[in-house]
Protein backbone atom coordinates (compact mmCIF):
# COMPACT_ATOMS: atom_id res chain seq x y z
CA UNK A 1 0.00 0.00 0.00
CA UNK A 2 1.36 3.40 -1.03
CA UNK A 3 1.64 5.94 1.78
CA UNK A 4 0.06 9.27 0.90
CA UNK A 5 2.49 12.18 1.11
CA UNK A 6 0.84 15.36 2.39
CA UNK A 7 2.42 18.81 2.56
CA UNK A 8 0.84 21.36 4.89
CA UNK A 9 1.82 24.96 4.21
CA UNK A 10 1.28 27.04 7.33
CA UNK A 11 1.76 26.25 11.00
CA UNK A 12 -1.21 28.04 12.50
CA UNK A 13 -4.04 26.24 14.27
CA UNK A 14 -5.59 25.19 10.94
CA UNK A 15 -2.33 23.71 9.66
CA UNK A 16 -1.54 22.00 12.96
CA UNK A 17 -4.99 20.39 13.01
CA UNK A 18 -4.83 19.24 9.37
CA UNK A 19 -1.35 17.79 9.85
CA UNK A 20 -2.36 15.83 12.96
CA UNK A 21 -5.49 14.45 11.31
CA UNK A 22 -3.62 13.34 8.20
CA UNK A 23 -0.80 11.77 10.24
CA UNK A 24 -3.33 9.94 12.41
CA UNK A 25 -4.72 8.36 9.24
CA UNK A 26 -1.30 7.08 8.22
CA UNK A 27 -0.19 9.80 5.82
CA UNK A 28 3.43 10.93 5.61
CA UNK A 29 3.09 14.59 6.54
CA UNK A 30 5.48 17.52 6.27
CA UNK A 31 4.43 20.86 7.73
CA UNK A 32 6.29 24.03 6.72
CA UNK A 33 5.97 27.39 8.45
CA UNK A 34 7.79 30.58 7.49
CA UNK A 35 8.03 31.84 11.05
CA UNK A 36 10.25 30.27 13.70
CA UNK A 37 7.19 29.29 15.74
CA UNK A 38 3.86 27.53 15.43
CA UNK A 39 0.47 28.89 16.40
CA UNK A 40 -0.22 31.37 13.63
CA UNK A 41 -2.11 34.47 14.75
CA UNK A 42 -2.17 33.38 18.42
CA UNK A 43 1.42 33.75 19.58
CA UNK A 44 3.73 35.23 22.23
CA UNK A 45 6.87 37.34 22.01
CA UNK A 46 9.56 38.67 24.33
CA UNK A 47 9.93 42.38 24.99
CA UNK A 48 12.18 43.98 27.59
CA UNK A 49 12.18 40.89 29.77
CA UNK A 50 8.43 40.36 29.53
CA UNK A 51 6.54 37.57 27.76
CA UNK A 52 3.60 39.17 25.95
CA UNK A 53 0.83 37.81 23.72
CA UNK A 54 0.11 39.50 20.42
CA UNK A 55 -3.57 39.61 21.37
CA UNK A 56 -5.98 38.48 24.02
CA UNK A 57 -7.44 35.42 22.36
CA UNK A 58 -10.21 33.84 24.41
CA UNK A 59 -12.57 30.97 23.69
CA UNK A 60 -16.07 29.95 24.73
CA UNK A 61 -17.39 26.64 25.98
CA UNK A 62 -19.05 26.18 22.57
CA UNK A 63 -15.55 26.11 20.99
CA UNK A 64 -15.48 22.34 21.26
CA UNK A 65 -13.01 21.64 18.46
CA UNK A 66 -10.49 24.14 19.80
CA UNK A 67 -10.69 22.65 23.29
CA UNK A 68 -10.29 19.16 21.82
CA UNK A 69 -7.14 20.34 20.04
CA UNK A 70 -5.76 21.63 23.35
CA UNK A 71 -6.49 18.21 24.84
CA UNK A 72 -4.53 16.63 21.98
CA UNK A 73 -1.65 19.03 22.54
CA UNK A 74 -1.72 18.37 26.27
CA UNK A 75 -2.10 22.05 27.13
CA UNK A 76 -5.72 22.46 28.10
CA UNK A 77 -4.85 22.44 31.79
CA UNK A 78 -2.97 25.70 31.17
CA UNK A 79 -6.27 27.45 30.46
CA UNK A 80 -9.18 28.58 32.63
CA UNK A 81 -12.85 28.09 31.71
CA UNK A 82 -15.53 29.84 33.74
CA UNK A 83 -18.02 27.52 35.45
CA UNK A 84 -20.66 30.06 34.39
CA UNK A 85 -20.59 33.08 32.12
CA UNK A 86 -19.75 36.18 34.16
CA UNK A 87 -18.39 39.34 32.50
CA UNK A 88 -17.79 42.42 34.65
CA UNK A 89 -18.80 45.51 32.65
CA UNK A 90 -17.32 48.82 33.75
CA UNK A 91 -18.17 52.40 32.79
CA UNK A 92 -16.56 55.69 33.88
CA UNK A 93 -18.22 57.14 36.97
CA UNK A 94 -20.74 54.30 37.27
CA UNK A 95 -21.18 51.26 39.44
CA UNK A 96 -19.97 48.05 37.75
CA UNK A 97 -22.49 45.80 36.07
CA UNK A 98 -22.32 42.15 35.07
CA UNK A 99 -23.39 40.01 32.16
CA UNK A 100 -23.95 36.59 33.69
CA UNK A 101 -26.02 33.47 33.33
CA UNK A 102 -28.13 31.57 35.78
CA UNK A 103 -28.71 27.82 35.95
CA UNK A 104 -31.93 28.08 33.95
CA UNK A 105 -32.16 26.66 30.41
CA UNK A 106 -31.60 28.93 27.41
CA UNK A 107 -32.76 31.56 26.75
CA UNK A 108 -34.04 32.09 30.29
CA UNK A 109 -30.46 31.83 31.60
CA UNK A 110 -29.80 35.45 30.60
CA UNK A 111 -33.06 36.88 31.91
CA UNK A 112 -31.70 37.89 35.29
CA UNK A 113 -28.65 39.58 33.79
CA UNK A 114 -30.70 41.65 31.34
CA UNK A 115 -33.30 42.54 33.96
CA UNK A 116 -30.65 44.00 36.28
CA UNK A 117 -28.10 45.30 33.78
CA UNK A 118 -27.46 48.79 35.14
CA UNK A 119 -25.87 50.17 31.96
CA UNK A 120 -29.29 50.06 30.25
CA UNK A 121 -32.42 51.93 31.27
CA UNK A 122 -35.37 49.76 32.38
CA UNK A 123 -37.13 50.42 29.09
CA UNK A 124 -34.03 49.49 27.09
CA UNK A 125 -33.72 46.24 29.07
CA UNK A 126 -37.19 45.20 27.98
CA UNK A 127 -36.49 46.14 24.37
CA UNK A 128 -33.18 44.26 24.50
CA UNK A 129 -34.95 41.09 25.67
CA UNK A 130 -37.41 41.34 22.79
CA UNK A 131 -34.60 41.88 20.29
CA UNK A 132 -32.70 38.88 21.68
CA UNK A 133 -35.74 36.66 21.19
CA UNK A 134 -36.15 37.94 17.63
CA UNK A 135 -32.46 37.31 16.94
CA UNK A 136 -32.79 33.78 18.28
CA UNK A 137 -35.46 33.06 15.66
CA UNK A 138 -33.26 34.06 12.71
CA UNK A 139 -31.66 31.45 10.48
CA UNK A 140 -28.00 32.42 9.90
CA UNK A 141 -27.91 30.19 6.82
CA UNK A 142 -30.47 32.40 5.07
CA UNK A 143 -28.45 34.14 2.32
CA UNK A 144 -30.66 37.22 2.59
CA UNK A 145 -29.44 37.86 6.13
CA UNK A 146 -25.88 38.08 4.86
CA UNK A 147 -26.86 41.03 2.68
CA UNK A 148 -28.05 43.05 5.67
CA UNK A 149 -26.24 45.04 8.35
CA UNK A 150 -26.59 43.95 11.96
CA UNK A 151 -26.76 47.59 13.01
CA UNK A 152 -29.70 48.23 10.68
CA UNK A 153 -31.51 45.20 12.09
CA UNK A 154 -30.93 46.38 15.67
CA UNK A 155 -32.31 49.83 14.84
CA UNK A 156 -35.45 48.27 13.33
CA UNK A 157 -35.89 46.30 16.55
CA UNK A 158 -35.85 49.29 18.84
CA UNK A 159 -32.18 49.32 19.81
CA UNK A 160 -30.95 52.89 20.10
CA UNK A 161 -27.32 54.04 20.17
CA UNK A 162 -27.06 53.72 23.96
CA UNK A 163 -28.30 50.12 23.93
CA UNK A 164 -26.08 49.19 20.99
CA UNK A 165 -22.99 50.53 22.74
CA UNK A 166 -23.79 49.14 26.20
CA UNK A 167 -24.87 45.65 25.13
CA UNK A 168 -24.75 44.55 21.52
CA UNK A 169 -21.40 46.11 20.61
CA UNK A 170 -19.90 44.54 23.72
CA UNK A 171 -20.34 41.08 22.17
CA UNK A 172 -20.33 41.74 18.43
CA UNK A 173 -17.19 43.87 18.17
CA UNK A 174 -14.67 41.44 19.71
CA UNK A 175 -16.21 38.37 18.09
CA UNK A 176 -16.67 39.76 14.58
CA UNK A 177 -13.90 42.38 14.69
CA UNK A 178 -16.34 44.91 13.26
CA UNK A 179 -18.84 47.35 14.69
CA UNK A 180 -22.52 46.41 14.61
CA UNK A 181 -23.12 48.84 11.74
CA UNK A 182 -20.36 47.20 9.69
CA UNK A 183 -21.16 43.56 10.47
CA UNK A 184 -23.23 41.07 8.53
CA UNK A 185 -26.55 40.21 10.14
CA UNK A 186 -26.02 36.53 9.30
CA UNK A 187 -22.63 36.48 11.03
CA UNK A 188 -24.00 38.33 14.06
CA UNK A 189 -27.01 36.03 14.30
CA UNK A 190 -24.74 32.99 14.39
CA UNK A 191 -22.55 34.57 17.05
CA UNK A 192 -25.41 35.38 19.39
CA UNK A 193 -27.42 32.22 18.72
CA UNK A 194 -24.51 29.81 19.10
CA UNK A 195 -22.68 31.63 21.87
CA UNK A 196 -25.53 32.96 23.99
CA UNK A 197 -29.08 32.11 22.97
CA UNK A 198 -29.24 28.36 22.26
CA UNK A 199 -27.31 26.40 24.90
CA UNK A 200 -27.12 27.87 28.39
CA UNK A 201 -23.45 27.11 28.97
CA UNK A 202 -22.18 27.91 25.46
CA UNK A 203 -20.94 31.40 26.31
CA UNK A 204 -18.83 30.55 29.36
CA UNK A 205 -15.49 32.30 28.77
CA UNK A 206 -12.08 30.63 28.70
CA UNK A 207 -8.58 32.04 28.42
CA UNK A 208 -4.93 31.06 28.69
CA UNK A 209 -3.31 31.42 32.11
CA UNK A 210 0.14 31.29 30.48
CA UNK A 211 1.59 32.87 27.34
CA UNK A 212 -0.12 31.65 24.17
CA UNK A 213 3.16 30.21 22.92
CA UNK A 214 3.14 27.85 25.89
CA UNK A 215 -0.20 26.34 24.89
CA UNK A 216 0.17 26.41 21.09
CA UNK A 217 3.79 26.51 19.89
CA UNK A 218 5.75 24.14 22.11
CA UNK A 219 2.93 21.63 22.72
CA UNK A 220 2.12 21.53 18.98
CA UNK A 221 5.74 20.75 18.14
CA UNK A 222 5.70 17.85 20.60
CA UNK A 223 2.35 16.49 19.39
CA UNK A 224 3.26 16.76 15.71
CA UNK A 225 6.65 15.14 16.19
CA UNK A 226 5.08 12.34 18.23
CA UNK A 227 2.59 11.77 15.38
CA UNK A 228 5.45 11.46 12.89
CA UNK A 229 5.02 14.86 11.22
CA UNK A 230 8.17 16.45 9.80
CA UNK A 231 7.96 20.05 11.11
CA UNK A 232 10.08 22.65 9.34
CA UNK A 233 9.92 26.18 10.74
CA UNK A 234 11.66 29.06 9.01
CA UNK A 235 10.71 27.46 5.69
CA UNK A 236 9.16 29.92 3.21
CA UNK A 237 6.77 28.51 0.63
CA UNK A 238 6.74 30.64 -2.50
CA UNK A 239 4.66 28.62 -4.95
CA UNK A 240 2.59 25.46 -5.10
CA UNK A 241 2.68 23.82 -8.53
CA UNK A 242 1.33 20.71 -10.22
CA UNK A 243 4.04 18.28 -11.31
CA UNK A 244 3.05 15.04 -12.99
CA UNK A 245 0.46 13.25 -10.87
CA UNK A 246 1.49 15.11 -7.72
CA UNK A 247 2.41 18.47 -6.32
CA UNK A 248 5.55 20.40 -5.45
CA UNK A 249 5.93 23.24 -2.95
CA UNK A 250 8.79 25.50 -3.96
CA UNK A 251 10.76 27.85 -1.72
CA UNK A 252 14.23 29.30 -1.17
CA UNK A 253 15.07 26.30 1.02
CA UNK A 254 14.30 23.85 -1.78
CA UNK A 255 11.29 21.87 -2.88
CA UNK A 256 8.81 19.63 -1.17
CA UNK A 257 7.13 16.85 -3.17
CA UNK A 258 3.67 15.65 -2.17
CA UNK A 259 0.60 13.83 -3.40
CA UNK A 260 -1.69 16.41 -1.76
CA UNK A 261 -1.17 19.91 -0.38
CA UNK A 262 -3.06 21.77 2.32
CA UNK A 263 -2.54 25.53 2.03
CA UNK A 264 -3.22 26.92 5.49
CA UNK A 265 -2.08 30.53 5.30
CA UNK A 266 -4.03 33.80 5.79
CA UNK A 267 -6.49 34.64 3.05
CA UNK A 268 -4.52 37.67 1.85
CA UNK A 269 -1.54 35.39 1.10
CA UNK A 270 -3.34 32.46 -0.48
CA UNK A 271 -3.69 33.56 -4.10
CA UNK A 272 0.04 34.26 -4.53
CA UNK A 273 0.84 30.65 -3.57
CA UNK A 274 -1.67 28.89 -5.79
CA UNK A 275 -1.31 27.88 -9.45
CA UNK A 276 -3.64 29.37 -12.07
CA UNK A 277 -7.07 27.80 -12.09
CA UNK A 278 -7.02 26.73 -8.45
CA UNK A 279 -9.71 29.23 -7.48
CA UNK A 280 -12.91 29.47 -9.46
CA UNK A 281 -13.30 33.15 -8.57
CA UNK A 282 -10.12 34.68 -7.09
CA UNK A 283 -11.82 38.06 -6.82
CA UNK A 284 -14.06 36.66 -4.07
CA UNK A 285 -11.06 36.02 -1.88
CA UNK A 286 -9.75 39.51 -2.51
CA UNK A 287 -13.15 40.91 -1.64
CA UNK A 288 -13.02 39.59 1.91
CA UNK A 289 -10.77 42.46 2.98
CA UNK A 290 -9.08 42.72 6.37
CA UNK A 291 -9.96 44.14 9.78
CA UNK A 292 -7.28 45.18 12.32
CA UNK A 293 -6.77 44.59 16.03
CA UNK A 294 -4.58 46.70 18.32
CA UNK A 295 -3.38 45.56 21.75
CA UNK A 296 -1.88 47.74 24.47
CA UNK A 297 0.31 46.22 27.19
CA UNK A 298 0.46 48.58 30.16
CA UNK A 299 2.74 47.82 33.12
CA UNK A 300 1.95 49.72 36.34
CA UNK A 301 4.11 49.93 39.44
CA UNK A 302 1.21 48.64 41.57
CA UNK A 303 -2.01 46.68 41.22
CA UNK A 304 -4.83 48.76 39.81
CA UNK A 305 -7.42 46.14 38.76
CA UNK A 306 -8.78 43.41 41.02
CA UNK A 307 -10.39 41.34 38.26
CA UNK A 308 -9.00 38.73 35.85
CA UNK A 309 -10.67 40.62 33.01
CA UNK A 310 -13.40 43.16 32.38
CA UNK A 311 -15.30 44.81 29.55
CA UNK A 312 -15.92 48.54 29.29
CA UNK A 313 -18.68 50.70 27.86
CA UNK A 314 -18.86 54.45 27.32
CA UNK A 315 -15.07 54.28 27.08
CA UNK A 316 -12.50 53.81 24.29
CA UNK A 317 -11.36 50.75 26.25
CA UNK A 318 -13.13 47.58 25.10
CA UNK A 319 -11.72 44.61 27.04
CA UNK A 320 -8.87 44.57 29.53
CA UNK A 321 -7.07 41.54 31.00
CA UNK A 322 -4.72 41.05 33.92
CA UNK A 323 -1.66 39.39 32.36
CA UNK A 324 0.75 40.00 35.22
CA UNK A 325 1.55 36.37 36.01
CA UNK A 326 1.79 35.18 32.41
CA UNK A 327 4.04 38.08 31.42
CA UNK A 328 6.59 37.37 34.13
CA UNK A 329 6.29 40.87 35.63
CA UNK A 330 7.81 40.63 39.11
CA UNK A 331 6.05 43.62 40.70
CA UNK A 332 3.06 45.82 40.00
CA UNK A 333 0.50 44.76 37.41
CA UNK A 334 0.40 44.32 33.65
CA UNK A 335 -2.88 45.04 31.91
CA UNK A 336 -3.53 44.06 28.30
CA UNK A 337 -6.12 46.16 26.49
CA UNK A 338 -7.69 44.49 23.46
CA UNK A 339 -9.10 46.81 20.78
CA UNK A 340 -11.08 45.16 17.98
CA UNK A 341 -12.18 46.81 14.73
CA UNK A 342 -9.34 49.22 15.45
CA UNK A 343 -9.08 51.04 12.13
CA UNK A 344 -8.59 54.45 13.74
CA UNK A 345 -6.17 53.25 16.40
CA UNK A 346 -4.04 51.55 13.74
CA UNK A 347 -3.13 55.02 12.49
CA UNK A 348 -2.28 56.48 15.92
CA UNK A 349 1.31 56.71 17.10
CA UNK A 350 2.24 55.07 20.43
CA UNK A 351 2.32 58.46 22.19
CA UNK A 352 -1.16 59.23 20.85
CA UNK A 353 -2.45 55.86 22.06
CA UNK A 354 -0.85 56.49 25.44
CA UNK A 355 -2.52 59.89 25.69
CA UNK A 356 -5.88 58.41 24.72
CA UNK A 357 -5.93 55.21 26.78
CA UNK A 358 -4.10 55.88 30.02
CA UNK A 359 -6.73 58.42 31.17
CA UNK A 360 -9.46 56.04 29.99
CA UNK A 361 -8.00 53.25 32.13
CA UNK A 362 -7.78 55.63 35.09
CA UNK A 363 -11.47 56.45 34.62
CA UNK A 364 -12.28 52.74 34.93
CA UNK A 365 -9.75 51.89 37.65
CA UNK A 366 -9.33 54.75 40.15
CA UNK A 367 -6.21 53.11 41.61
CA UNK A 368 -4.46 53.78 38.29
CA UNK A 369 -4.65 57.54 38.85
CA UNK A 370 -1.78 57.49 41.31
CA UNK A 371 0.15 54.65 39.67
CA UNK A 372 3.25 55.05 37.56
CA UNK A 373 3.24 53.49 34.09
CA UNK A 374 6.57 51.76 33.71
CA UNK A 375 6.05 50.24 30.26
CA UNK A 376 3.60 50.84 27.43
CA UNK A 377 3.89 48.41 24.52
CA UNK A 378 1.70 48.53 21.40
CA UNK A 379 1.11 45.53 19.13
CA UNK A 380 -0.79 45.88 15.88
CA UNK A 381 -2.31 43.24 13.61
CA UNK A 382 -3.25 45.06 10.41
CA UNK A 383 -4.80 41.96 8.81
CA UNK A 384 -5.98 40.27 12.01
CA UNK A 385 -9.15 38.88 10.42
CA UNK A 386 -11.21 39.05 7.29
CA UNK A 387 -14.10 41.52 7.38
CA UNK A 388 -17.33 39.79 8.41
CA UNK A 389 -19.32 42.44 6.55
CA UNK A 390 -22.56 41.98 4.59
CA UNK A 391 -21.82 39.67 1.68
CA UNK A 392 -18.82 37.99 3.32
CA UNK A 393 -20.43 34.55 3.48
CA UNK A 394 -20.73 34.40 -0.29
CA UNK A 395 -17.03 35.25 -0.63
CA UNK A 396 -15.64 32.58 1.68
CA UNK A 397 -14.35 29.53 -0.25
CA UNK A 398 -14.80 25.95 0.75
CA UNK A 399 -11.82 23.70 1.45
CA UNK A 400 -11.85 22.15 -2.01
CA UNK A 401 -10.18 24.02 -4.86
CA UNK A 402 -10.64 23.47 -8.58
CA UNK A 403 -7.57 21.23 -8.65
CA UNK A 404 -7.72 17.73 -7.13
CA UNK A 405 -5.17 17.24 -4.39
CA UNK A 406 -5.02 20.92 -3.44
CA UNK A 407 -7.15 22.11 -0.50
CA UNK A 408 -7.48 25.22 1.63
CA UNK A 409 -7.60 25.63 5.39
CA UNK A 410 -7.95 28.74 7.51
CA UNK A 411 -10.48 30.64 9.55
CA UNK A 412 -11.49 32.58 6.41
CA UNK A 413 -12.88 29.47 4.72
CA UNK A 414 -16.56 28.56 4.90
CA UNK A 415 -16.47 26.95 8.33
CA UNK A 416 -19.71 28.33 9.71
CA UNK A 417 -17.67 30.44 12.16
CA UNK A 418 -16.03 33.84 11.89
CA UNK A 419 -12.27 34.40 12.13
CA UNK A 420 -11.58 32.68 15.44
CA UNK A 421 -9.42 29.93 16.86
CA UNK A 422 -12.43 27.59 16.73
CA UNK A 423 -12.99 28.41 13.07
CA UNK A 424 -9.35 27.76 12.27
CA UNK A 425 -9.37 24.35 13.94
CA UNK A 426 -12.61 23.34 12.22
CA UNK A 427 -11.16 24.33 8.87
CA UNK A 428 -8.17 22.09 9.53
CA UNK A 429 -10.42 19.10 10.19
CA UNK A 430 -12.35 19.80 6.98
CA UNK A 431 -9.18 20.11 4.91
CA UNK A 432 -7.85 16.82 6.26
CA UNK A 433 -11.12 15.05 5.42
CA UNK A 434 -10.86 16.31 1.85
CA UNK A 435 -7.28 15.08 1.53
CA UNK A 436 -8.02 11.70 3.03
CA UNK A 437 -11.07 11.25 0.82
CA UNK A 438 -8.85 11.65 -2.21
CA UNK A 439 -10.65 14.69 -3.59
CA UNK A 440 -12.21 12.63 -6.34
CA UNK A 441 -15.39 14.67 -6.53
CA UNK A 442 -16.09 17.59 -8.83
CA UNK A 443 -15.11 20.87 -7.15
CA UNK A 444 -18.11 22.68 -5.74
CA UNK A 445 -18.85 26.28 -6.67
CA UNK A 446 -21.10 27.03 -3.68
CA UNK A 447 -19.95 28.83 -0.57
CA UNK A 448 -21.82 27.97 2.63
CA UNK A 449 -22.51 30.63 5.21
CA UNK A 450 -21.67 30.84 8.88
CA UNK A 451 -20.28 32.55 11.99
CA UNK A 452 -19.53 32.66 15.75
CA UNK A 453 -16.53 33.58 17.65
CA UNK A 454 -14.11 34.47 20.46
CA UNK A 455 -12.48 37.60 21.40
CA UNK A 456 -9.68 38.81 19.07
CA UNK A 457 -9.88 35.87 16.87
Amino acid sequence: MTVKRVAVVGGGLAGITAALDCADDGAQVTLVEVRPRLGGAAYSFDRDGLRLDNGQHVFLRCCTDYMALLDRLGSRDLTTLQPRLDIPVLAPGAQPARLWRSGLPAPLHLGGALATYRHLSPADRVRAMRAAMALRRLNPDDPWLDTRSFGDWLARHGQGPAAVEALWELIARPTLNLTCDEASLAQAAQVFRTGLLTAADAGDVGWARVPLGDIHDEPARRALTSAGVDVRTGWRAQRVAREGEGWVVNGPSGRLDADDVVVAVPHDRVEALLPPGALAAPERLRGLGVSPIVNLHVAYDRRVMGLPFAAAVRSPVQFVFDRTDSSGLDRGQLLAVSLSAADEDMERRPDELRERYLPALADLFPAARGAHVERFVVTREHAATFRAAPGAAALRPGARTQLPGLVLAGAYTATGWPATMEGAVRSGHTAAREVLAGLTRTPAEGHPTGAVATLSG
